[in-house]
């Protein structure tokens, strides 16, 4: 959006630049693809959008940017569906419900989001659905027709999953106990994380090894979730995951080992969780207990899981664990069927952190997987 690189090959928002230069067959459709899914035709130049929609150039400069849009100098590359976000977007900055830099944070956020998910589509889903079925058919004549029948159904389903992620998100901040707590609250965090993952890469052909990413991420993010909890983030041989409740983190992690532990062709897993204060910005997770989880997570035995001081009095204290086997042993310890067991491994300096005492997190032997 913003005024940048100009000339023949400055490039759109989302790909082909100049609507009046020479273009092929494969440019004309690209072109066709790109007015059926935004429902528009070229016809503005950056500024000229800008003016259109009521806001200064350095504004939608940023609000595009924002978004993840490369600069396109003054190419007329943009549509009324581009006048009409900017316009949303700055309208509520006027209207004082949204600050500039929030308006930006919003447009950064879903930005990156929904770039993961559309390349994720074209990459995995659309690329899988449009093998021609003819001899010399392409696969872009092949991919208009299919586009255009699955648009509405995933765009209606797209606004389903999003409002159902922010009716949970927001029913997390009604029950947060003050304001502080929307940003910075107790949560447990952990990492997983794929063993000797970098040597897979050598081993595997990249098909293969593309393979084994999605189905470990399809696995996390499956069992993350089952349990009540949130996948944060996903970095194709780690995922970050959080749960406002101790036990849910401990399930997701015991489960994570357990059910990838199953399959002979995933490599081992290790798994560290933390339970403190944690900041939340952008739907991500930052401070000293992601760091500690972080550091569980490289010192974790192979297949298994562990965890901090914190989080482990936050087990005992829950009575899903007891605070020693001797505790255990008694006739109360017995009648409370505690469903993990916790092991202290030796005290060691975790750098940034200090000393850390980490507890080897299982299952007690009477516990349902």
């Amino acid at each position: 959006m913003a005024v940048a690189e100009d000339g023949p090959d400055a490039p759109g928002p989302a790909g082909p630049g100049h609507e009046d230069g020479p273009q092929d067959g494969d440019e004309t459709i690209a072109l066709r693809m790109e007015q059926l899914i935004i429902g528009a035709e070229r016809q503005y130049t950056p500024f000229q959008a800008a003016r259109a929609a009521g806001v200064s150039m350095e504004l939608a400069a940023r609000f595009w940017r924002a978004m993840g849009f490369p600069d396109i100098g003054q190419a007329k590359a943009l549509t009324e569906a581009d006048v009409l976000a900017l316009r949303r977007l700055a309208g509520l900055v006027e209207a004082g419900l949204l600050s500039e830099s929030m308006a930006v944070q919003v447009a950064r956020s879903t930005g990156q989001t929904t770039a993961r998910l559309a390349d994720w589509q074209i990459d995995s889903f659309l690329e899988g659905l449009t093998e021609p079925p003819e001899p010399g058919m392409t696969r872009t004549e092949v991919a208009y027709p299919l586009v255009e029948l699955l648009l509405p159904e995933l765009e209606e389903f797209l606004v389903y999953v999003w409002r159902r992620q922010l009716a949970a998100a927001a029913g997390r901040v009604v029950q947060a106990q003050d304001d502080a707590e929307m940003v910075d609250r107790r949560l447990a965090v952990g990492f997983a994380d794929l063993v000797g993952f970098t040597r897979l890469t050598r081993r595997l052909e990249e098909e293969e090894l593309g393979e084994l990413v999605e189905a470990f991420e399809t696995t996390a993010a499956d069992q993350v979730a089952a349990q009540g909890g949130r996948l944060i983030k996903t970095l194709g041989d780690e995922v970050l995951f959080a749960a406002d409740e101790p036990g849910t983190a401990a399930e997701i992690g015991l489960r994570l080992v357990e059910t990838l532990g199953d399959d002979p062709m995933m490599p081992e897993l290790r798994v560290g969780i933390a339970f403190g204060t944690v900041t939340t910005r952008m739907g991500d997770v930052f401070g000293n207990t992601v760091n500690l989880a972080s550091r569980l997570t490289s010192i974790a035995p192979k297949d298994m899981v562990l965890v901090d001081g914190a989080l482990r009095e936050e087990l005992t204290s829950a009575g899903l664990a007891p605070r020693s086997e001797k505790a255990a042993d008694t006739e109360e310890g017995r009648a409370a069927h505690y469903r993990y067991a916790l092991q202290p491994l030796y005290q060691r300096p975790v750098r940034g952190l200090g000393i850390v005492e980490p507890w080897l997190l299982t299952r007690r032997g009477d516990s349902e997987r």
